[in-house]
C-alpha cells in the first residue's frame, strides 16, 4: 500500500508538470510523428524514480505542483503554497533554490501580472528564503556566513567519497561545464552501469538532440523576451544543476538526482521550439499572397 501511495504522487506530479507545458506550449511539436508533450511524459527514467518508495515521488509532486501553480497565479496560489511547503519539507535546499527562481522570474517578468499579485508572491517567497536560510544552510552541512568555501569543501569531500563506488567517476578534476555535462548528459552507453544506464543512455541522448536546439543566435534574445515561469525554470535548473554536479560522481546517483531538475529544462526547450515557430508563423502572415495568372487556354490562342 506504501508502494502504491508513492507510485500515486509521483503520478501526480505527471499529471500537474503536463498542464503546465500545456497550457504554455502554443504549438504542437513533434519527433518522428510523437508529440513531443506525450514522448516527454512518458520518458521511462523518470517513471522509475518517481515511482519508488523514496523522496523522489513526493519532491516530484512538490515541483509540479509549484510549477502548476505559477502557470496560473491568479486562481492557484494554494496550489503553489503546498507545493512549496512539500519541497521544503523534502528537500530544503531545493526550495530555497525554487524560492530564488521565483524571485527572479518575477522581477523580470514581461507578461501583465497583477502588481499586488506579485507583491504577496514576492513577499512571502522573499521571507521564507530570509528566515529559513540557516536552517538551509545547516541541512545541506554548508556554512552560512562563509557559504562558497564550505561549499567547495563539501563538494569536494563527497566527490572522492561517491567516486568509490561500482559505478563512480572522479570529477573532482574536471572544469565545471564538464561536471555539468556529465550531470545532464551522462551516461552515454559506453559507461552505462548495467540495463538501466543502458535506457538512460537513450533517454540523454534525447536530451543531447533537444539542447542542441539551444545553440542558436535567437536563444538569448528568447530569454530576454520569456515569461516569468521560463526564466524561473532557468534559475531552478541551472542552479540545482551546479549545486549537485560539484557533488555528485557516481553515475547511479546522478540518475536517480536529476530527474527532478530535467523537466524545467525540457520546458524551456519547448518554449523556445514554441518561441522560433511563433516568429516562423508570424513571418508568412507578412508575406504578400501571390496573385493567381489566368489561366490561358488552347482556343484563346487560337483566337
Amino acid at each position: 500500500m506504501m508502494m502504491m501511495l508513492f507510485a500515486w504522487m509521483g503520478y501526480w506530479g505527471f499529471v500537474f508538470f503536463y498542464i503546465t507545458f500545456k497550457e504554455n506550449i502554443r504549438f504542437h511539436h513533434s519527433l518522428k510523428g510523437i508529440a513531443l508533450i506525450s514522448l516527454i511524459v512518458f520518458l521511462p527514467n523518470m517513471h522509475y524514480w518517481t515511482a519508488s518508495l523514496g523522496k523522489g515521488s513526493i519532491i516530484f509532486l512538490g515541483l509540479g505542483m509549484t510549477m502548476y501553480g505559477l502557470s496560473r497565479l491568479k486562481s492557484r496560489k494554494i496550489a503553489l503554497l503546498i507545493g512549496l511547503l512539500i519541497v521544503y519539507h523534502v528537500r530544503p535546499h531545493v526550495f530555497f533554490l525554487m524560492g530564488m527562481g521565483i524571485l527572479a522570474g518575477l522581477v523580470t517578468a514581461r507578461e501583465k501580472v497583477p502588481l499586488y499579485q506579485k507583491l504577496i508572491v514576492f513577499a512571502g517567497v522573499g521571507v521564507a528564503v530570509f528566515f529559513l536560510y540557516d536552517d538551509v544552510m545547516a541541512f545541506a552541512n554548508l556554512d552560512s556566513e562563509n557559504l562558497f568555501e564550505s561549499f567547495d569543501q563539501l563538494s569536494s569531500h563527497r566527490s572522492v567519497e561517491l567516486a568509490k563506488a561500482g559505478s563512480g567517476i572522479d570529477i573532482s578534476g574536471y572544469p565545471l561545464p564538464l561536471k555539468l555535462f556529465t550531470f545532464w548528459f551522462r551516461p552515454l552507453f559506453i559507461d552505462a552501469p548495467g540495463p538501466i544506464g543502458i535506457i538512460v543512455s537513450f533517454e540523454n541522448l534525447f536530451y543531447l538532440w533537444l539542447a542542441g536546439k539551444v545553440f542558436s543566435g535567437s536563444f538569448i534574445g528568447f530569454m530576454g523576451k520569456s515569461q516569468a515561469l521560463v526564466k524561473t525554470s532557468a534559475v531552478v535548473f541551472l542552479a540545482t544543476s551546479v549545486a549537485l554536479s560539484g557533488t555528485l560522481s557516481n553515475l547511479g546517483i546522478i540518475i536517480r538526482q536529476k530527474s527532478m531538475v530535467m523537466y524545467f529544462f525540457l520546458f524551456i526547450i519547448l518554449c523556445y521550439m514554441d518561441y522560433k515557430k511563433s516568429i516562423l508563423v508570424n513571418r508568412k502572415k507578412k508575406l504578400p499572397e501571390k496573385k493567381q495568372l489566368p489561366v490561358v487556354t488552347r482556343e484563346a490562342l487560337l483566337n
